[in-house]
């Protein structure tokens, strides 16, 4: 008679425990243990126990392979959910194999897991049982994880009209989920106090707007309000706004931008001219061309308007990123003029203004919806459907999809649907809004989600006072490092990277379904090489931690002063200079009901409700060697001194930049 000691660890978590009957059989080398029920006297599987049982067998079964853990009825108690942690077994012997799961089991069923060393296809050649398992396993999510398209030109997405469609493993936690509905309910509750929500109106003055959220003002919000008409902050969001993903070097004055020495000889110093800064490299560009063509609708019975400007900068020799001149559409003319910091105040307060509305809609729709939230949740599918929880690549990347099947289905059912705030807050409404998604992913590229390539395509690798750059590469690095070390570890060859099915069929899929097949996207649809699977699996972490983080995190921050981010224009662009006037801008900025609908949102999604797991920390052991422990325990103390460093730095700035702090950067897009 063979005895072996299994450990069953309940999740610490709200209703994570269960009272249904919970059965084991282990299944080893040489056959498989009877069927054996867990029960001690008095409650098992509560939450945050380790609970210890002794399961008997006629015989030693060799080394575990894999256990089945049966969840069935028990007495009158009622169908539940129980959150298993992880199961280890320890045999006659004294070897302890560990069973890693990590995941809700609902309602009745027997749930398989397999042992917890990573393996490839490759390391299971020979073994029937576990090559048939994982098969099995990815058969099974595949039929749990459809696809589905949302609209034309998307990206496709989990097939799942609602958040009640998801999994339990899949969902925000009840507590999490709570959080977020008080925080929703809060802003709706502020707002209607205040009166705000059904005034059509423009705004009377700019005071006024200081009364929106006047509880959730931070530092950042402040200095926005005082500083937003600055030349010198309007250039720093480039570099360390919510969108410092856009400004490229400018060697040359596009042909369509017709800005002469004579036009800015005056901003640029004595002694100065264009073509030396152009030559010398201080001479940037921002360029909303994907906006041209974007249709818009009305708000309040009003029409609404977009424009698609190009806004030169100059690096001064103070190292500020300053604008130099603005013009409001693409095609120049008697009608579109080119806007100076040297004209009359208002006039060249309003340009700036609809560079920063222009801005909002790239950033919102194509940089955070597309290039973090939907991207991502392919990665997150191709994850789940792709790669089998044995696969070193799957844990690897689990903790980096955690919450964004939910909160990407959440925005589905609500932001992006007819009535959402995208109807009620800004210019595109749904229907422009769903143009220019499928218009980003035609643009979208490999070079801009991988931080390297971007910046030196762009051309902003020595600015000056780029903490986005500068944070970002420290992250890059240290998870590049880490993934090196993991892909070192499981894939010893070249060969043994190409010869993956499995690691092949998830990275054509994401080629496919994030990128629509585009070959012109630079995407890779078959890895060849380990230094391939390096970067590709480094830009999915860093695109679905810190990336988002940088993107998202600053939306209330900047946005809450609703000039310096305006999601609608009112008035069209003007034709002419010396009209605009305060109250000219005011009748052109949003009309306060629309402001408020929008900044409800941003002050909502801004911050995580909860539940915060910073990138590095992952409480649930997915990797069981000490090798990838040790390389994760790397990446973690990495992580804490860039944390140290950013903390030092901001102590020297006027306006700390903390957005990729590791610290407050989530391992996922679950905001």
């Amino acid at each position: 008679m063979a005895t072996y000691k299994v450990q069953v660890a309940t999740g610490n978590l709200l209703l994570a425990g269960t009272y249904s009957s919970v059965s084991i059989t282990l299944v080893g080398a040489r056959g498989e243990s009877p069927k054996h029920r867990l029960d001690h006297l008095g409650r098992d599987f509560v939450p945050g126990a380790v609970d210890e049982y002794e399961v008997p067998c006629e015989h030693d079964l060799g080394p575990i392979l894999l256990i089945w853990l049966h969840k069935e009825p028990y007495l009158f108690f009622p169908e539940d959910s129980w959150f298993c942690s992880f199961v280890t077994v320890k045999s006659p012997g004294g070897e302890t194999f560990h069973f890693p799961s990590y995941q809700w089991l609902e309602g009745y069923c027997t749930l398989t897991l397999r042992e917890g060393a990573a393996k490839t296809v490759a390391d299971d050649v020979g073994n029937p049982l576990l090559s048939e398992h994982r098969k099995e396993e990815l058969k099974t999510r595949q039929e749990n994880f459809g696809w589905k398209e949302y609209a034309p030109g998307f990206p496709r997405c989990i097939d799942a009209e609602s958040t009640a469609d998801l999994d339990s493993n899949s969902k925000y936690l009840v507590t999490k989920t709570a959080v977020f509905g008080l925080r929703v309910a809060k802003s709706e509750l502020e707002l209607r106090l205040k009166g705000f929500t059904n005034i059509k109106d423009s705004w009377d003055n700019l005071d006024d707007l200081r009364k929106i959220f006047w509880f959730n003002k931070t530092p950042v919000t402040e200095y926005v309000s005082e500083h937003w008409m600055d030349d010198d902050f309007f250039g720093y969001q480039y570099l360390n706004g919510v969108n410092p993903v856009i400004l490229q070097k400018c060697p040359e004055i596009p042909a369509n931008f017709p800005v002469t020495q004579e036009m800015v000889a005056g901003c640029l110093g004595k002694g100065v001219t264009l073509q030396e800064e152009l030559e010398k490299g201080n001479i940037f560009l921002a360029d909303y061309k994907i906006l041209e063509d974007i249709p818009t609708h009305k708000l309040n019975d009003k029409p609404q308007y977009l424009a698609a400007p190009l806004c030169l900068l100059h690096l001064n020799p103070k190292g500020q990123m300053i604008p130099l001149a603005i013009q409001i559409s693409q095609t120049p003319g008697p009608e579109n003029p080119i806007f100076l910091p040297t004209d009359r105040k208002w006039d060249w307060i309003l340009a700036k203004i609809w560079v920063r509305s222009s801005n909002f809609h790239v950033h919102e729709v194509v940089t955070h919806l597309l290039e973090a939230h939907f991207h991502c949740e392919v990665y997150s599918m191709a994850t789940v459907r792709q790669l089998p929880m044995c696969h070193p690549v799957y844990k690897l990347l689990i903790p980096h999809t955690r919450y964004t099947f939910h909160i990407n289905t959440l925005a589905r059912t609500d932001l992006l649907q007819p009535g959402g705030v995208f109807d009620t807050a800004t210019a595109t409404g749904r229907d422009g809004m769903l143009k220019l998604v499928a218009k980003g992913v035609q643009a979208s590229s490999y070079t801009s989600l991988c931080l390297p390539d971007d910046l030196k395509a762009r051309g902003v690798n020595s600015l000056p006072n780029y903490y986005y750059r500068d944070d970002g590469m420290k992250i890059w690095n240290a998870i590049e490092t880490l993934v090196s070390g993991i892909v070192g570890l499981y894939y010893k060859s070249e060969e043994a990277v190409k010869n993956d099915p499995e690691l092949q069929a998830w990275i054509h899929e994401i080629f496919t379904e994030a990128f629509l097949g585009k070959k012109s996207s630079g995407v890779p649809s078959t890895l060849e090489t380990k230094a391939e699977l390096i970067k590709f699996l480094t830009m999915v972490i860093f695109c679905s931690s810190a990336r988002h983080a940088a993107v998202n995190s600053g939306q209330f921050d900047f946005a809450a002063w609703m000039p310096n981010t305006p999601a609608t224009m009112t008035q069209p662009p003007p034709k002419v200079k010396g009209k605009a006037s305060l109250r000219s801008i005011l009748d052109t900025l949003p009309e306060v009901n629309s402001t408020c609908s929008l900044l409800k949102l941003l002050s909502i999604v801004s911050y995580e409700p909860g539940d915060l797991r910073p990138l590095g920390y992952y409480p649930e052991d997915h990797f069981t060697e000490e090798a990838p422990k040790s390389l994760i325990a790397a990446f973690q103390g990495r992580l804490a001194e860039i944390s140290k460093e950013i903390e030092e730095r901001n102590q020297k700035l006027s306006l700390v930049y903390n957005y990729l702090n590791p610290a407050e950067v989530q391992n996922s897009v679950s905001i």
